[in-house]
């Protein structure tokens, strides 16, 4: 670590008086102190262990992903992040930025792999690493903490509650989604990936699993991570897609935020508190009937968005050292590679980045010159790597973005059950049709709402008060996170997407808000006294504000009353514990300490949104007890476990890059007036390219979002020759029809249900061997 953060984080020297003899610990202190150490982290170890367990994955599983993650992730990524950067002093630290830096490495292992097609070699990727550490005399002081500085044991305590509150939040969801072949329903975006993770297993170049021969434009590098790890363990990608997987990347993410709150405070509790809620935390619910938009920036249905957040963190740690004139070194050579991994792991996550950098810019320009050289450098590092990224990566509806202020209105409940009752999700028009046409109460409403929502997401955005309170004003560090929250909440309100994806500019921002926010919490408090009053009445009352539920008529009034009741209860409550707190204070030392009120304000804040994050987790747990049969209230989306048994056969008895045939193609399976071309399971469970399979997410089709009034994912096949060719073959089993698919796209199996569109021809037994068949599905091979 640096002289500026030690001398910070540096204990003051005791007064001793002559007659003082220093205190050691005692021998039974020098015992314990290693148990003690532990056991914070045996809770949430314990915790994931037996929800997993309990979620049908199996004992050897979780004990090889772990095995994998802590020797082929953290242990080459610490090393290599110690040699690069130094170590923090402490273990969980080093820890946690070097899972992050194993994750980028781990991800030029995969990418150097799939371009020479050798992934036979790329379980000894890390022993490349590894070996010169042991080898090399020099290298061997990075196996160790040098100079420990460790954290206090509280600080394990905060951050491992943190862990368990967010193995928690992915606990109801893990009971909620079957693990194949069970059979049930699965979100469509999960077999959209599964698919791609099958794919990053090929060599490049890539192609969209569902239209084989389409060239792959999309973030997938997520995907290509989850795909390393199965690779690599020989666990089912189902299992580590929608088990094992999220919990240690988001958990990564805590550690490296963490490490920046506290770099940025210089107090270890608020990087513990900081840094648990920038990820775990939600925004303030408070009892309120709607939960405000921009939630959890850990998002199961969206594993790219999770997978950014650990790698974005850790370019912003760089990032903050440049800005406050440290230099990076040998870190430099990992700034590019790191812009890359972000572009390409989820395309919304530089943009505001890259905003955040140019108001740091400008405070730099007018007080920290000296600093502006290598701030320029980082900013174009980072924009080569968007630049680059784009190139690579852009696709899968990206290009779609649009510029229609207030479109993400319609995600929201209480304007689209009201004002914008009447709204589509129409990029053509200039403001949604709700917000042009409504009168004056109705825009009155609209702005009522607006600062209904920038209330709620008080932990986040109170991060713009960052720029006019306390020392933190000063600081380029501070103009960066609040222009990155800023950014992204901005791009979120202004944007317009055909499926509400500006949302995730916000998501991968908010972490950064929450961030600040524990600075200034920091900054501002003067003990640790204000902030620990504030963080318990504000986990209090995050646990004990009464529920409102959402009004049974929707009307601008019924719900005005609903989203402002909560607001005023809280407010009236924070006013009378402020008030009492400081009559007690004065009362008890003679001085009023106003200046502890805003800090334990924002304390509050945190805690609430923690507190009350921790009390839905634990409500959602409950309902994961509830008895409806999964599947039972959407029919039309089950995939029955005949066909999960199907598309598994086929999995283990074809081969890499054989080519599949499938008549499969909309939700619901048997449409008859309208598809929704977003199955993608076949592709997903078999592992196989298909001809054609699902096309609704292809760049083609939303595209042509809203033509004839139909949204992306119901408009025709792109490929419309290759779609009614596919169809005949099932239809009518001609040998013309099946030689030609051959002949056009090397197919080799034909997976045929029963139950989609169509039907399956009895002629399909005369032109192809059966080779398996369960349910309503019969797999045939051609010759």
């Amino acid at each position: 670590m640096t002289a500026v953060l030690e001398a910070v984080e540096a204990a003051p020297n005791p007064i001793m008086r002559p007659s003082a003899v220093p205190r050691r610990p005692s021998n039974v202190y020098r015992r314990l102190r290693a148990p003690l150490a532990i056991l914070p982290w045996v809770f949430p170890v314990v915790a994931l262990v037996l929800t997993l367990l309990d979620t049908g994955v199996s004992g050897r599983d979780i004990a090889l992903y772990a095995f994998y993650f802590a020797v082929d992730v953290v242990l080459p990524g610490t090393l290599v992040y110690r040699a690069l950067r130094g170590s923090r002093g402490n273990v969980p630290e080093d820890l946690g930025l070097g899972a992050a830096t194993g994750l980028l490495i781990m991800l030029g292992s995969w990418a150097l792999s799939a371009a020479l097609d050798k992934f036979v070699l790329l379980p000894w990727w890390p022993t490349l690493i590894v070996v010169p550490f042991l080898a090399v005399p020099r290298l061997h002081r990075y196996w160790r903490v040098s100079r420990p500085r460790p954290l206090p044991l509280r600080w394990s305590w905060i951050v491992a509650a943190g862990l368990v509150l967010l193995v928690l939040s992915e606990y109801p969801g893990w009971k909620a989604t079957p693990l194949p072949p069970a059979g049930g329903v699965l979100y469509q975006d999960l077999y959209y990936h599964l698919a791609l993770i099958h794919e990053m297993m090929r060599p490049m170049p890539f192609q969209v699993p569902q239209m084989s021969g389409t060239p792959l434009h999309y973030h997938y590098l997520s995907d290509a991570d989850i795909a390393t790890a199965s690779m690599i363990t020989k666990i089912d990608p189902a299992v580590v897609l929608l088990r094992l997987w999220i919990v240690p990347i988001a958990g990564t993410a805590i550690f490296v935020m963490a490490a920046l709150v506290r770099s940025l405070s210089g107090k270890w509790w608020a990087g513990a508190l900081g840094g648990t809620a920038a990820i775990a935390g939600l925004p303030l619910l408070l009892g309120t009937a709607y939960t405000p938009l921009g939630g959890s920036p850990v998002n199961a249905l969206s594993p790219s968005q999770v997978y950014v957040l650990p790698l974005q963190a850790l370019l912003v740690v760089f990032t903050v050292d440049v800005l406050r004139g440290r230099p990076l070194r040998w870190a430099w050579v990992l700034v590019f590679p790191l812009a890359l991994a972000c572009a390409g792991a989820k395309s919304s996550a530089l943009p505001p980045f890259l905003a955040g950098l140019v108001a740091a810019a400008v405070v730099v320009l007018i007080g920290y010159r000296r600093r502006l050289l290598p701030l320029l450098a980082l900013f174009a590092l980072t924009l080569a790597g968007v630049g680059v990224g784009f190139r690579l990566f852009a696709g899968g509806g990206a290009g779609t973005l649009g510029f229609q202020p207030l479109a993400v209105l319609y995600l929201m409940t209480p304007y689209r059950d009201t004002i914008g009752h009447e709204d589509t999700i129409d990029g053509t028009r200039f403001l949604p049709y709700g917000v042009e046409t409504t009168g004056t109460l109705g825009r009155l409403f609209i702005v009522g709402l607006l600062i209904w929502w920038l209330l709620m997401q008080s932990p986040r955005m109170l991060a713009l008060l960052g720029l006019v309170t306390g020392t933190t004003k000063r600081e380029p560090a501070t103009w960066l996170l609040t222009g990155i929250t800023a950014a992204g909440a901005g791009a979120t309100f202004l944007l317009w997407h055909p499926s509400g994806s500006q949302v995730y500019f916000y998501a991968g921002a908010l972490p950064f808000g929450t961030a600040v926010v524990a600075w200034m919490m920091a900054d501002l408090a003067r003990g640790w006294r204000a902030p620990m009053a504030g963080a318990l009445a504000g986990g209090t009352w995050a646990w004990l504000a009464p529920q409102m539920y959402p009004p049974r008529m929707d009307r601008v009034v019924n719900w005005i009353f609903v989203l402002a009741e909560p607001l005023i209860r809280t407010a009236i409550v924070a006013l009378g514990v402020t008030a009492i707190g400081l009559i007690l204070r004065r009362m008890i030392t003679g001085r009023t300490p106003w200046r502890a009120v805003l800090p334990a304000l924002l304390a509050a804040t945190l805690t609430a949104g923690l507190v009350g994050g921790a009390k839905r987790q634990i409500e959602d747990v409950g309902t994961t007890f509830d008895p409806v049969l999964t599947g039972q209230r959407d029919p039309g989306k089950v995939v029955l476990s005949g066909e999960m048994a199907a598309a598994e056969w086929l999995n283990k008895n074809s081969g890499r890059d054989d080519i599949v045939a499938t008549n499969v193609h909309c939700i619901p399976i048997d449409w008859t007036q309208s598809c929704d071309a977003r199955a993608f399971w076949v592709a997903g469970l078999t592992g196989r390219r298909t001809v054609i399979e699902s096309w609704g997410y292809t760049d083609e089709a939303v595209a042509q979002d809203g033509v004839n009034g139909e949204r992306y994912f119901k408009q025709p096949a792109p490929d419309l020759m290759r779609y009614i060719l596919n169809q005949r073959v099932f239809e009518y089993g001609q040998p013309g029809d099946v030689a030609e698919l051959r002949r056009l796209y090397d197919v080799k199996w034909l997976f045929a249900d029963d139950r989609a569109a169509g039907g399956r021809s009895a002629n399909l037994a005369e032109v192809a061997t059966l080779r398996f068949s369960s349910g309503p599905v019969s797999i045939y091979e051609l010759p």
